[in-house]
């Protein structure tokens, strides 16, 4: 039976079996949505049973529910910002990023079990690690342009990797019980042991017919155009000559979104490419601490007002037209906080027995 170990979050349990450790996210009405006090569990976690000798794999599975994690708890984010100010969400992804970093560096095994319902910030926890198991019931999303926002936790630099320029594309406009009690009787810390472990359980996926994979030669085409509104206008050329309606439902996506959180996000994918998974969220955290104080647009909180508290799900982007979102406006969100109060991230040297930790992506 799972029980939260003295001092943890209720809503991170932990689950002891021999030398594995299964942490299951527990607010299934939420679906599993990252508060501030399950993000505190995780890295009391993974921070205790990197040095616990008796520990040599980690488990991450989904709690009840349909969801693994449905991202960032945000709505809790913009009424704290409401209610006192921007410092509690700074605080907030501070340690969410830095979770994020130290599951990219982790020098022990962990396996994501990823059912249900994966966005944002479930990505953060999962795709940082060594092994990532999917289902025929996983749906993967990066939704955070229709809030006003842009993909963070990391995401510039695994979107940034993904073939050709389906990242763009992805951040712009997705037989366990077998496996896991395989898992649970391990004991060893060798990836390779654990690969093959997962493997004697796992399929060849054949892609769907729908799949945006399919029409990778087109978004290939389209999303390597150098702005947001070339990127528009080259699907929009695109539509007349595609019998599908992928096009005209990526058009859809990409209009009904934030005019700044597109372009905020085609260039952080952008610097992704060539930077470190540090270098990746220092840079947004210094970019999210910007859209939660405001700094230079609104749209977060009226994004979080149509889609997650009044739910007219009928934004009001300020402003309203890519071609009112200048050059200019977008390299501010790149730079420092103008706020003594404010400190870049600080990331911690990740070294194991005089190794440096490198991210596993």
């Amino acid at each position: 039976m799972a029980t939260p170990p003295p001092a943890y979050s209720d809503q991170v349990l932990v689950e002891a079996n021999g030398v594995t450790r299964t942490l299951l996210m527990n607010t299934p009405k939420q679906l599993n949505a990252l508060s501030s006090a399950m993000i505190t569990g995780f890295l009391r976690c993974f921070t205790a049973y990197e040095e616990d000798e008796g520990v040599k794999l980690l488990l991450i599975v989904k709690g009840k529910g349909r969801a693994f994690c449905a991202g960032g708890d945000v709505a809790a984010v913009v009424r704290s910002i409401n209610n006192d100010s921007w410092k509690y969400s700074a605080h907030f992804f501070r340690n969410e990023f830095l979770l994020n970093y130290i599951i990219a560096t982790y020098n022990k095994p962990q396996v994501s079990l990823l059912t249900g319902i994966v966005m944002g910030g479930g990505a953060g926890v999962s795709i940082h690690g060594r092994f990532r198991v999917v289902t025929e019931s996983t749906v993967f999303a990066m939704p955070e342009t229709a809030l006003g926002l842009f993909p963070d936790i990391g995401a510039s630099y695994f979107l940034s990797r993904l073939p050709g320029f389906y990242g763009e594309y992805v951040g712009l406009t997705g037989r366990l019980a077998l496996l896991e009690e395989s898992l649970k009787k391990v004991d060893t810390s060798d990836p390779f042991a654990i690969c093959g472990i997962i493997d004697q359980y796992s399929q060849q996926p054949s892609l769907k017919e729908k799949s945006a994979l399919n029409r990778l030669e087109i978004i290939n085409k389209c999303f390597s155009k150098r702005t947001v509104e070339e990127i528009i206008a080259s699907l929009e050329q695109e539509a007349p000559n595609v019998a599908d309606e992928w096009v005209a439902s990526a058009i859809q996506s990409l209009r009904k979104a934030s005019p700044t959180s597109l372009k905020i996000s085609l260039r952080s994918i952008r610097e992704g490419r060539t930077q470190t998974v540090g270098e990746c969220l220092r840079r947004e955290y210094r970019m999210v601490c910007h859209v939660m104080r405001g700094d230079f647009s609104r749209d977060f909180f009226e994004g979080c007002r149509a889609i997650l508290l009044d739910k007219d799900r009928n934004p009001k982007w300020m402003p309203p037209w890519l071609e009112e979102v200048h050059d200019e406006v977008v390299e501010k969100y790149f730079s420092k906080v103008d706020d003594p109060e404010w400190e870049n991230l600080d990331l911690p040297p990740r070294r194991s027995h005089g190794r440096r930790l490198v991210p596993k992506l």
